[in-house]
């Protein structure tokens, strides 16, 4: 059941990355990307303390870490704590993106694209402490599907 739980759960981030992302465009179209990236990382920090307080308040712990029960989470990486710095940059220039002939759709199916394509290398060589994996033809199969996808979503307006 938790394995259904999680694809439940990407679904729904997947979501709500397309509203943020109509949202901050919307910003964005009216001041700068840059202005817009700011604004949401900042209201992102106060709903993630918000968050924490609650998990705190409601007895939760740190979370599923992986580790077996009784055992202690080694400290993180350094660079784990870089993770906002890509976010910046992905806010602002997917705000340039979905406010060009792009729109929402294909601006999407493009941060697709390159999700699955940094996936597939960070598989394959273990990039920030990624499991490693072996990939296979349907690994690039798949690929392909969602490239050609994104290429019907962007060149089939007014088809």
């Amino acid at each position: 059941m938790r394995h259904y739980l999680d694809w439940l759960w990407a679904a729904l981030a997947g979501a709500m990355l397309a509203v943020m992302l109509t949202l901050n465009s919307g910003l964005a179209a009216f001041t700068t990307p840059i202005t817009a990236s700011w604004v949401v990382h900042g209201i992102g920090a106060v709903a993630a303390l918000i968050l924490l307080r609650a998990n705190l308040l409601l007895g939760g712990g740190r979370g599923d870490t992986g580790q077996g029960a009784g055992q202690v989470a080694a400290k993180p990486p350094l660079w784990s704590y870089l993770g906002g710095a890509p976010g910046a940059f992905a806010v602002a220039l997917s705000s340039i993106a979905v406010n060009s002939e792009l729109a929402l759709a294909g601006g999407l199916s493009l941060l697709l694209v390159g999700q699955i394509l940094f996936g597939l290398i960070s598989d394959r060589w273990g990039l920030f402490g990624t499991p490693l994996r072996v990939l296979n033809r349907f690994d690039f199969l798949a690929a392909l599907c969602v490239i050609g996808g994104s290429a019907l979503i962007i060149y089939s307006r007014g088809a």
